[in-house]
């Protein structure tokens, strides 16, 4: 296998919970620091939401390894941010003969 090119940087982000102010809670994003991925692009498909027709395309997005439990390893939970684009992450695994890359299935989500 060769190496992926490390071209694109991501900035990776974690949810956090805060208090609105009012009693309750609500979702922030804060971000994690800067990653450089290679992207490929998978399978589209357009479905109902609350707010009309969306279109969701799932990616391959491959990163640099990094250990279990350090930050700079993404995690289902978060997301990459590319601009105004989002990626969704719901899964991460390793790959390479060492698991020196970690591929990222993500889901960006486009509301029309």
């Amino acid at each position: 296998m060769s190496a992926p090119r490390l071209a694109v940087p991501l900035v990776l982000e974690s949810p956090e919970r805060v208090a609105d102010g009012m009693g309750g809670y609500r979702m922030v994003w804060r971000p994690r620091g800067v990653l450089y991925a290679a992207m490929r692009a998978g399978t589209g498909a357009e479905r109902q939401a609350e707010v009309g027709a969306e279109s969701v395309v799932s990616w391959r997005i491959t990163v640099r390894g990094a250990r279990e439990g350090d930050p700079r390893r993404p995690r289902p939970e978060q997301r990459f941010r590319m601009g105004a684009r989002l990626f969704r992450i719901e899964a991460v695994a390793e790959s390479g003969s060492a698991g020196q890359w970690l591929d990222c299935i993500a889901r960006e989500e486009r509301y029309s």
